[in-house]
């Protein structure tokens, strides 16, 4: 199948977001497309697509919420002027 002749619809992307948010593995994921569609031919799409997918759109989410959360902390720091940190390292390697 041709690179340009490849598509993932809406609800296939709502899947994918909704699978990866469960902790489903991409090729979990891929896999139960195949066995409703019953077989690799009759889908519009790869495994890679799933995976380019979950890489681009759905952690790049991730990314931008993360930005989001340290704007609140950076606001939060000029608002009271004092910072807490918590190492999460300490005392792991015994």
């Amino acid at each position: 199948m041709l690179k340009q002749h490849r598509e993932l619809s809406m609800s296939i992307r709502r899947t994918i977001e909704n699978n990866e948010e469960a902790g489903i593995r991409p090729s979990k994921t891929y896999q139960s497309f195949v066995a409703a569609a019953r077989g690799h031919r009759e889908l519009n799409f790869i495994e890679k697509d799933v995976r380019n997918y979950i890489m681009r759109e759905v952690h790049n989410v991730s990314e931008q919420e993360d930005a989001k959360e340290f704007g609140k902390s950076r606001a939060a720091f000029e608002y009271f002027g004092d910072v807490i940190s918590f190492d999460t390292t300490y005392n792991t390697n015994k």
